[in-house]
């Protein structure tokens, strides 16, 4: 297993999903993990230490493991199916450690309360690592010529129904008006003259 730490949360503000990049300790490898917005907010909340006037769920959660006297000892990030990653909470109670299934982000921000390592599996990391120098070797491998004029993507139904609101718009405009716009006379015209 690999041991990781957290090294940021991330908005992606074209949609709700929120992304953890976890980093290889000692290393540049960094393991990306698609969360929702609560769990986000359940780890930025941890990692930044504040203090809520009541239990959050994993607060909650973590309360529950020591009001049995089991100790939480580390968090396991173990597949990755269909892209969806798989998590285990690994505690210790009465000398026997237990193992819960749990979902990674859940896992992560558990993991953050209760100040354990957060490992992952060997595979895992390697089927969804990022370097940052493959990305950056990969940019400047890249040819420098253009990739040549692109057709746009063709409007459908629904898009040319929201875009008719600029078509009146644009069919409103006086051209003419807007070329001749610094001319002062060009704005008297059209006002109603005094008696």
């Amino acid at each position: 297993m690999i041991e990781v730490t957290i090294d940021s949360v991330r908005v992606n503000l074209m949609s709700p999903q929120r992304l953890v990049i976890l980093r290889e300790v000692g290393s540049d490898r960094y393991l990306p993990i698609w969360v929702g917005p609560y769990e986000a907010e359940a780890i930025t909340v941890a990692l930044q230490e504040v203090e809520m006037v009541r239990p959050l769920t994993h607060d909650l959660l973590k309360n529950v493991f020591t009001a049995f006297n089991a100790k939480i000892k580390r968090i396991e990030i173990i597949s990755l199916k269909e892209d969806i990653f798989y998590g285990s909470i690994v505690a210790e109670a009465n000398g026997k450690e237990i193992t819960v299934d749990s979902r990674s982000s859940d896992a992560i921000a558990l993991a953050v309360r209760a100040h354990v390592p957060i490992l992952v599996e060997e595979s895992v990391m390697k089927s969804a690592e990022i370097k940052p120098e493959d990305d950056m070797s990969s940019a400047s491998a890249a040819p420098a010529q253009s990739p040549g004029p692109t057709r746009p993507a063709p409007i459908g139904e629904i898009s040319s129904d929201r875009l008719s609101v600029f078509e009146d718009f644009l069919g409103k405009l006086d051209l003419n008006k807007l070329d001749d716009k610094n001319k002062p006379e060009d704005d008297d015209k059209d006002k109603p003259k005094k008696k």
